[in-house]
């Protein structure tokens, strides 16, 4: 067996911003073959992103604007995890804030960091089933509009590019993957 990279050890940390939803530090690190090296990391709350099938197997997916990417996407519904929140509840919440909906079941499918190079932000994804109507008001600086996607035609519009972001694309394949006969 290889052996396994060792550990940066962190000299110096310097905090440079504190924001609403991330932090930006900038860590000064002592390289394990000698040397320094600078790091930025920036820090991000725990993501729960929640795949809704409905009884049809319909997808209950989100559009909105995201400035960051220029423009309308198409996504599974997602959001922070609040401080001291079980990963459940928080599936749940953002499930109801963002489609009306609750779910009888949910079940973890994966989980992953987003871009490890500079970010801590890490996304559990889960499959959510058995739903009923059940909202909570959304978000005051959201402007969401639900759309219903056949879970094949999910697919077929991850293949064509036009659903592009990671968790998305992560959350509809795995939950083809469970789903499947």
């Amino acid at each position: 067996m290889a052996d396994s990279p060792q550990p940066e050890r962190v000299i110096e940390s310097r905090r440079l911003y504190d924001g609403r939803i991330m932090a930006i530090r900038l860590d000064t690190v002592e390289l394990a073959k000698g040397g320094q090296a600078t790091r930025e990391i920036v820090e991000h709350a725990p993501v729960v992103a929640i795949v809704p099938v409905d009884e049809n197997g319909d997808v209950l997916m989100v559009k909105q604007y995201r400035l960051a990417a220029g423009g309308v996407m198409l996504e599974v519904p997602a959001g922070l995890v609040d401080e001291g929140e079980e990963l459940e509840a928080a599936a749940q919440r953002e499930l109801q804030e963002e489609t009306g909906y609750r779910a009888s079941h949910l079940e973890r499918l994966a989980g992953f960091f987003v871009s490890p190079g500079f970010c801590t932000e890490f996304i559990h994804v889960f499959l959510a089933l058995g739903l009923e109507e059940s909202s909570l008001d959304a978000d005051d600086d959201e402007d969401i509009v639900l759309e219903r996607v056949p879970l094949a035609t999910a697919v077929h519009l991850i293949k064509e590019g036009a659903i592009r972001d990671a968790k998305s694309i992560v959350g509809i394949l795995m939950a083809r993957d469970m789903l499947a006969p």
